[in-house]
């Protein structure tokens, strides 16, 4: 949020409108997240698909952990985009700002950090080193700092935090004026990054306490929490992974633990706040670099490198439109992927030819299968997909070519004459007026080269469409079967009968 937000406004020319639109933003994310519950929307968040997710998240990780830069090098003045070019520019057209102390600090606790964080994933049982290793962070740099003054050496703290809980901010949301496309846009960037992630998280839990989670009540809750949040001094937020994953490794059972955390909050708040006053900028830096950092999923990539070359291309392009590009428009990449892909299959949809097992009555795919055959003067094609108007044309095409094809295999091989082609139809789960068409074409089509059509069975719904249809009269006379090696042995017995 404040990346994009930095993109429009400077928090440091103008606060106060900084302020009024990271709560607007909040207050929008708020109400987009509740309108997916409320209306049974949550489907659209299955647009985002795993791979798309991954690069985006990667991207996202990347960038915010480069953002970092500036306090973990001392820089004082940065660049407010967020693409690598324009920040790793930054950093190094100001390199008469670095500061040495401020690198040796920030980089020893982000070795630190990390090396606690390994820790714990390698050894589950001390998963409590990673969860007070940024406590102890900022209480050791915060020591260290005040002891040897951090203005004579050249790093920056963080000054007066003011005592008390924050006011209520329902009179800053902002509704009208220049900024409001930027809060709107914010607000449904980061409203669909929380859904994401807050159902995530609560699939992941549910899985391992083996109960079901509601992804409609998921993001009415989330989205009114931040609706009144953006009422009480409050950004968007979400489930967090990393506090779930301690109370879950603590032993914690119901929702008196988080209790107990927001209760610390808000003595922190009311007694404590004094105590960050010589807290050098740069350990917060450090902090956010460790916790992004676990966004970067790189075995996952590698898996859909291995199982999905496409799913792959689909992480890169997501990873590289949030890194060059920005985060809105790398989000917009990754739904466009997602879309995409779900066209593809549905307008190119798979075909196989299948082929008989010896000695049995089990057709398989020939090109996946050693063991399957032709079998002689046949042509049996499997359809792995529903037949809508999106791809019957498409289809209608692919099986002429796999009748040319096979009829220049046979040439090749001396073969017997193809005389029948048979459709298997399990797979197909729908079908509508289009594709009923496309069977009553490729009929007369096939027909009029001397080539038998034979359908094998159609489920359920789609049989009554054909029956509808009265497609169905033209195959009465031995063009309809329960199975392939029904269709097979019944037409062969035929042709001898008739040879």
């Amino acid at each position: 949020m404040g990346s994009m937000l930095q993109e429009a406004v400077s928090y440091t020319q103008d606060p106060i409108l900084y302020l009024k639109l990271a709560f607007t933003a909040t207050f929008f994310a708020g109400v987009f997240q509740a309108s997916l519950g409320l209306l049974r929307l949550g489907f659209i968040i299955d647009f985002l698909s795993k791979a798309t997710l991954i690069g985006f998240m990667a991207g996202a990780a990347v960038i915010v952990s480069l953002q970092q830069l500036k306090g973990l090098l001392g820089i004082v003045h940065f660049t407010t985009k967020m693409q690598f070019i324009p920040v790793m520019s930054s950093v190094f057209s100001h390199r008469d700002e670095w500061s040495w102390q401020t690198v040796v600090l920030g980089f020893s606790f982000l070795v630190f950090l990390l090396t606690t964080r390994h820790i714990s994933m390698t050894k589950p049982k001390l998963f409590w080193l990673s969860a007070a290793a940024p406590l102890t962070s900022v209480i050791l740099s915060t020591l260290l700092v005040f002891c040897i003054k951090s203005k004579a050496h050249g790093i920056s703290i963080i000054g007066h935090l003011p005592k008390g809980l924050n006011p209520p901010s329902s009179n800053m949301l902002y509704f009208n004026g220049a900024f409001l496309a930027e809060a709107v846009k914010t607000g449904l960037v980061t409203g669909i990054l929380s859904l994401t992630e807050g159902i995530a998280v609560g699939r992941t839990f549910a899985s391992l306490k083996n109960y079901q989670v509601d992804g409609n009540k998921e993001m009415m809750a989330i989205g009114f929490m931040n609706m009144a949040g953006s009422c009480t001094s409050c950004y968007v937020t979400t489930g967090s992974f990393s506090r779930s994953a301690v109370n879950y490794n603590a032993g914690a059972q119901t929702a008196v633990s988080n209790i107990v955390m927001a209760s610390a909050v808000l003595v922190t708040l009311l007694f404590l706040m004094p105590l960050f006053y010589y807290t050098p900028n740069v350990i917060l830096g450090a902090i956010i670099i460790t916790a992004v950092i676990g966004l970067i999923d790189y075995q996952s990539a590698y898996k859909l490198w291995k199982v999905d070359k496409l799913d792959f291309i689909a992480c890169l392009c997501s990873f590289f439109g949030v890194l060059f590009i920005s985060v809105p428009l790398g989000l917009a990449i990754a739904v466009a992927i997602s879309v995409f892909k779900i066209l593809l299959h549905v307008t190119r949809p798979n075909t196989v030819v299948l082929g008989n097992i010896a000695g049995t009555q089990i057709y398989h795919s020939l090109s996946r299968y050693r063991d399957a055959q032709r079998v002689s003067s046949f042509l049996i094609l499997a359809v792995e997909s529903p037949i809508y108007f999106a791809n019957s044309t498409y289809l209608q095409d692919r099986i002429l070519r796999w009748v040319h094809e096979e009829e220049e295999w046979i040439k090749a091989n001396n073969g017997s004459t193809l005389k029948c082609i048979i459709l298997d139809m399990t797979a197909v789960t729908a079908i509508d007026t289009s594709g009923i068409d496309m069977v009553r074409e490729l009929r007369k089509m096939l027909e009029k080269r001397s080539l038998q059509l034979v359908l094998v069975n159609p489920v359920g719904s789609v049989m009554e469409k054909l029956h509808q249809s009265k497609v169905l009269e033209s195959f009465r006379l031995n063009g309809l079967y329960l199975t392939v090696a029904e269709a097979v042995s019944d037409i062969s017995s035929l042709w001898k009968a008739h040879a």
